[in-house]
């Protein structure tokens, strides 16, 4: 299948409940019916809502409901079947739904066109292996030698491949949970790496959609496009977990000044591998106390009030960091009543 499919979303905390039952299993169980092609649930580090209650696991007290982010993909028909429950169950958080380009049985002549930038997500297994490695490296390697802008890897803890269930368990290698990795680049050479990484691995499943990137390490490279009809905005930050503005790590300075000025929501989550602009892929390594993985932090919101977040963006980007701008054509915001 290569053609026009849907990617719905739902951004929620880590403690909401269906009844008794986790919402994070409900949904996953829900997929799993409905034999969806791809998901994964991702687990967040920091973040905030609507309500503006706070959740980091940085500290203690704040870490019992860390965000979570679940995210499935299909053909058009499948995913307008999940919608209506989704909504219905995600009753204190947020669903958008997106298109995207579902590519599968070998990635050989995908790509965005040349004059495009593109967001390529590939859904591996967590201990998938290309050479006796990890295939994530070496996907990861393969893309910026063909020169995207910047590749981050986030593990997930349940999801779906081929529309088979891959969870983890507290006593098990979890070698097929899935995992993304999540690359922003222009789409010749996008082209040019999918060929070389279809052929490496096994059964791949990618997803591509358009993204305009609006900075690069501290350089400004477009202008955010405020659109019309209904539509919300999406901006995402990649920065290293060791870039700092003044004195606090990037994203978590990030997530508090966006806070503070009252934006709708924001969302982190940290990576294992990636690199953006001009730095080497790097992950944690042992013995170093600042980390270097990735965080990447989503900000949706109406596109006249995106203008406010993104100049709170621009200054904590100045010197570090990749945000990327995508419009966001459905969405549906759930508020509990006592919020």
């Amino acid at each position: 299948m290569t053609g026009a499919s849907l990617k719905l979303t739902a951004y929620f905390g880590e403690s909401d409940r269906v009844g008794r039952r986790l919402l994070s299993d409900v949904l996953l169980d829900l997929f799993e019916r409905h034999e969806v092609h791809a998901a994964v649930l991702l687990r967040g580090v920091e973040g905030f809502g609507s309500a503006q209650s706070l959740r980091t696991d940085r500290f203690l007290t704040l870490s019992e409901d860390l965000p979570l982010v679940a995210i499935a993909v299909d053909d058009r028909a499948r995913i307008e079947r999940l919608v209506p429950r989704v909504t219905e169950l995600v009753a204190g958080g947020l669903v958008t739904l997106e298109r995207a380009r579902l590519l599968h049985d070998g990635l050989a002549g995908a790509g965005g066109a040349p004059h495009e930038t593109v967001k390529l997500t590939l859904y591996l297994g967590r201990d998938e292996r290309v050479d006796g490695r990890p295939a994530f490296v070496d996907v990861v390697e393969s893309l910026r030698r063909a020169g995207v802008d910047g590749a981050t890897v986030l593990l997930g803890v349940d999801g779906m491949a081929h529309r088979r269930r891959r969870r983890a368990r507290f006593l098990s290698r979890n070698d097929d949970v899935p995992l993304l990795v999540v690359a922003i680049g222009g789409g010749a050479a996008v082209a040019r790496a999918l060929p070389a990484i279809g052929a490496r691995l096994t059964d791949p499943i990618a997803t591509l959609e358009r993204v305009r990137v609006l900075k690069r390490d501290g350089r400004r490279l477009g202008e955010l496009a405020v659109t019309g009809g209904g539509a919300w905005q999406k901006l995402t930050v990649v920065a290293g977990e060791h870039a700092r503005h003044g004195r606090h790590p990037l994203s978590v300075e990030l997530v508090r000044r966006l806070r503070a000025a009252g934006a709708s929501g924001a969302t982190s989550v940290r990576g294992v591998f990636g690199f953006s602009g001009e730095h080497a892929p790097h992950g944690d390594r042992l013995f170093r106390v600042r980390r270097r993985v990735p965080v990447l932090t989503t900000i949706l919101d109406h596109p006249e009030r995106m203008r406010r977040w993104f100049d709170v963006v621009d200054e904590v980007t100045a010197e570090a960091g990749l945000v990327t701008s995508e419009i966001v054509p459905a969405f549906d915001v759930r508020i509990p009543p006592d919020e």
